[in-house]
């Protein structure tokens, strides 16, 4: 977490020295009495103001006093105090306060104060999240991403669900962003190493720890100290390795591979993957108590088949800064219309492919020329995230005979039902034909 100016207004020397205790790391100032407080609170300054409720004084509310004076200035007002009747609580916001809590408990209160306080402080940011850092006007991706970014301050493990290419880490990075965490956002791709090689990228290694360890070398979990760590395809990894990342993430600290001497991390953990991860505790390939650590708030990205309202304001997005283009109207219904198998990935390279071309103006026949070769260059094809779930469900067979018959009906609607332009244009016989149809009628 970043640090903090706060001030602590309490009369009582060891409430103010427990409370400093608890804010070690910050940049702490006190003061003793209603009238000190109004000065340095004139002053300014200050992130946060705890303050306690009766400051010796006789009127036994007199840290009320001071909660409109920090409210004009901007700072999160923090009331503590012994008495915590409905009618003091009311009171104290309704002139402004932000949060009050019950003195006795300040470990777990202040951590929660300073969680709330990083959320108000970004709220501000979160206006323009969906027009400038994860494009979407889907309203259950916003509702999704809106969520986990109350919680973006908070040590709180996050995952994020979705297909390839639906935009994981733009979400990881966007949390981190708004955490308030001093330290660096820092990425792994688990499906990328060897079960070896993605132990000593994570722990780091010492000079000869194997062969090849020329010079040691620090691990993704210490670069991610005081910031965030973003495991991205989580569902890849070795039940080993998740017993070993489990206990570094429980323990806050771990041995890098060679070495008798342990380093110590405060990182934040946020996960990703395409993969059913009920599945995969089914099938015993995850374990639940890792599972149990890495899901504490879920976000879920939708492919972009799904939202296809975000095609358009995806292109502008990424034209930002660049070549103007302009569609023609069949061009923008092409766009549409297609599914988008490598979903905003695939939206990227489409805009760099316009941008690249000499053509201001693009017509549905470029449009459709441009998309083709994406699919050629990513191998996509016409197979969907969904369409290779299917086959992996029901076996390439089925599979295949689900992508004929769709395609089969496609063009006999294209063709007003004439089976002899079917078979032209697909460039089939009459016997693949009535074998799909009479699937298609079966079902």
């Amino acid at each position: 977490m970043a640090k903090l100016s706060i001030l602590i207004v309490e009369d009582d020397p060891t409430a103010r020295r427990l409370l400093g205790a608890h804010l070690d790391g910050h940049s702490v100032d006190f003061a003793p009495d209603a009238g000190s407080a109004r000065r340095k609170l004139e002053a300014g300054g200050q992130d946060i103001c705890f303050i306690d409720l009766n400051l010796g004084e006789r009127d036994e509310v007199s840290g009320l006093n001071l909660i409109p004076l920090a409210a004009r200035k901007g700072i999160y007002s923090v009331v503590m105090s012994g008495q915590d009747s409905d009618a003091v609580v009311e009171k104290a916001y309704s002139l402004g306060c932000d949060d009050f809590y019950a003195k006795g408990n300040e470990q777990s209160n202040v951590g929660t104060v300073l969680t709330r306080y990083m959320a108000k402080r970004h709220k501000a940011d979160k206006d323009g999240v969906f027009e400038d850092r994860f494009v979407t006007q889907d309203p259950a991706t916003q509702a999704s991403i809106a969520e986990a970014l109350k919680y973006a301050a908070s040590e709180l493990p996050l995952l994020v669900l979705g297909p390839s290419g639906t935009g994981k880490t733009s979400v990881a990075r966007l949390l981190h962003d708004h955490s308030g965490r001093s330290g660096e956002f820092v990425a792994i791709n688990c499906s990328a190493f060897t079960e070896d090689l993605l132990e000593a990228e994570l722990f780091g290694f010492r000079k000869g720890a194997f062969t090849g360890a020329a010079e040691s070398r620090k691990g993704k979990l210490l670069l991610a100290d005081e910031g965030t760590l973003f495991l991205d395809e989580i569902g890849s990894m070795s039940l080993n390795m998740q017993a070993k990342l489990l206990k570094a993430i429980e323990e806050r600290s771990f041995y890098p591979l060679g070495s008798d001497k342990p380093e110590t991390s405060r990182f934040r953990v946020i996960s990703a993957t395409l993969e059913d991860l009920q599945g995969l505790l089914k099938a015993g390939k995850l374990r639940f108590d890792f599972f149990q650590r890495i899901h504490g708030l879920t976000v879920v990205l939708k492919p972009l088949a799904q939202r296809k309202d975000d095609v358009l304001p995806l292109m502008s997005f990424f034209a930002r800064g660049g070549r103007r283009i302009s569609f023609a109207p069949e061009a923008k219904d092409m766009l549409l219309r297609h599914d988008w198998p490598g979903n905003v990935r695939e939206v990227r390279k489409f805009v760099e492919l316009v941008a690249a071309g000499q053509e201001g103006r693009v017509s549905a026949e470029m449009v459709g020329r441009l998309l083709q070769t994406l699919a050629i260059e990513e191998g996509q094809g016409i197979v969907t995230e969904e369409q290779y779930r299917f086959a992996l469900q029901h076996g390439l067979r089925e599979a295949m005979a689900r992508i004929v018959d769709a395609m089969i009906q496609r063009n006999l609607a294209e063709n007003g039902g004439t089976k002899a332009r079917v078979m032209s244009a697909l460039k089939i016989d009459n016997r693949l034909l009535y074998k799909s149809l009479a699937r298609q009628f079966r079902g």
